[in-house]
């Protein structure tokens, strides 16, 4: 499976990093733990701190000198990241606030990223056990119960379509999404839920367009963004263009992750936003 200069072990090196990520998260998720929030209001669990030793140590002993950018990780000034051809972006525990709440939606993710795109990603699912694998050029796959299996994103050409939005961020610009959606193409269905789980719906073809309009940092996306790429979706901002990363602000722009096909859903933005 190896892909350019990616080691052919990587994939698995990295998903087995995440499952043991993981397993540390639901032993804390098992038990009361306490909440601290950080300077913007976001909570913070021991669990979160955990999970970011296990993976950064992980990483280093699988790549070393590779750096690693986590969502815990103390602040990288950009022009030092800027220079970085090549390095891991990591959220130890993505949808804290699912996590906090009990509801079982918050993920491990790791990608690599190469010249600003996330060439390799792992998304894996503490509660489950399922684990999202993506390798750009190659495909991906839904680990499962032991079982690994090749997803595709479907194609979206119109009828009722399945919506995905969050679990925990929603806003006025979603709705006038989907009621622009409605007058066009009739009732829809939507899964709601938290964390990186939303992406990776869109990539194993569950559901057909997750707009997200609204504030994400690097690291929720990167590793779901590969999975969803190599499995013949788009995650793409209001221009059209693929998310990039290594950017000066750490904040993504709003974005759509759509399945396979050309479907036109920018059609139901509100273009003033």
């Amino acid at each position: 499976m190896a892909h350019g200069s990616i080691p052919d072990h990587w994939l698995d090196e990295v998903a087995a990093i995440a499952v043991a990520a993981g397993q540390r998260i639901l032993e804390i998720y098992q038990r009361p733990f306490e909440v601290q929030h950080k300077e913007d209001g976001s909570p913070l669990t021991e669990a979160d701190r955990v999970a970011h030793e296990l993976i950064i140590a992980g990483l280093s002993r699988l790549a070393p000198g590779l750096p690693v950018l986590s969502e815990e990780s103390a602040s990288v000034d950009y022009r030092e990241r800027s220079g970085w051809a090549r390095y891991w972006l990591v959220d130890p525990l993505d949808g804290t606030r699912e996590f906090v709440k009990r509801n079982g939606e918050f993920t491990v993710n790791i990608a690599l990223i190469d010249e600003i795109q996330p060439v390799l990603g792992v998304v894996h699912v503490p509660v489950t056990g399922v684990t999202y694998l993506g390798l750009r050029g190659a495909g991906a796959w839904k680990v499962e119960g032991g079982r690994r299996q090749a997803i595709h994103a479907r194609s979206y050409c119109g009828g009722r379509a399945t919506v995905v939005a969050s679990r925990s961020h929603r806003g006025a610009a979603v709705d006038h999404f989907l009621k622009r959606l409605e007058a066009r193409e009739g009732a829809y269905d939507t899964a709601s839920f938290g964390s990186s789980l939303k992406l990776c719906l869109v990539a194993e073809g569950a559901a057909d367009i997750y707009p997200r309009l609204g504030p994400t940092s690097e690291w929720d996306t990167a590793a779901a963004q590969c999975v969803v790429e190599a499995a013949g979706g788009r995650v793409i901002d209001l221009h059209g263009r693929p998310l990039r990363y290594t950017k000066p602000d750490i904040l993504n722009p709003w974005f759509l992750v759509t399945g396979a096909g050309d479907y036109d859903w920018h059609a139901f933005l509100d273009h003033a936003s």
